[in-house]
């Protein structure tokens, strides 16, 4: 009889990431997202809150709770999970350290993808080893079709070399970088924050979940006049 063929190896799973304080986490974060894993066919994409943002103030709400909050939000989706290996650093979160450690657990030939929204991806030259997020990763850039901008000088040469016109063609685990036409939502963290301090509600900006849980821990509290 003649012999049985070897096990097929698996096909490359397609990981993204979208990073974020999610302080807290909206619609805005979460259709991206979805649209994301969608039209990319992402076997997962993960959802990873920053613990102390390098650029940004500390966060109104702890680490916890905007894990707590981030996790509320993607229960029942199955494209969307959620990473908290930067909350569990003791140091600033740097990208270029959670790619390595994601790229870490993967397989060789597994795919990577970084999705920045154009303002993040604008200061990147500002980013700790920015040069050296490509060798982990895809970046995925999410553009206003009306946006009406160019990539800082620094990045030009980046944008020439690496750049792929069609998403979908992105080849190989990581090197490459492509943009993604998104109309987003008009809405904001800083938005709902402002919104629940002035009394206001912030229902179907955040999902059900978040917004009884933002209630439930007295975050984001209504500012009283003294």
């Amino acid at each position: 009889m003649p012999k049985q063929g070897g096990a097929q190896s698996a096909a490359p799973r397609r990981i993204g990431l979208l990073g974020g304080t999610f302080n807290p986490v909206h619609v805005g974060h979460l259709r991206a997202a979805l649209e994301v894993a969608e039209f990319m066919a992402l076997d997962e994409l993960r959802l990873v809150p920053s613990a102390r943002p390098p650029h940004r103030e500390a966060p109104q709400a702890t680490a916890e709770q905007r894990l707590a909050m981030v996790r509320l939000a993607v229960a029942g989706e199955p494209r969307l999970a959620v990473d908290d290996r930067e909350l569990r650093r003791d140091r600033p979160s740097f990208t270029v350290d959670t790619l390595e450690s994601v790229r870490g657990e993967l397989a060789t030939d597994d795919q990577l993808f970084l999705l920045l929204g154009w303002d993040a991806f604008c200061g990147l030259p500002s980013w700790h080893r920015w040069q050296e997020l490509l060798q982990h990763c895809h970046m995925l850039v999410l553009q206003r079709p009306d946006a009406d901008s160019e990539a800082p000088e620094a990045l030009r040469d980046l944008v020439a070399a690496r750049s792929v016109h069609d998403p979908l063609s992105l080849e190989g685990p990581s090197g490459q970088l492509s943009f993604i036409w998104q109309t987003p939502l008009a809405v904001s963290a800083t938005q709902i924050r402002q919104l629940l301090a002035d009394g206001r509600s912030a229902r179907y900006l955040v999902p059900d979940a978040v917004l009884t849980y933002i209630q439930t821990q007295g975050l984001y509290p209504a500012q009283t006049l003294s």
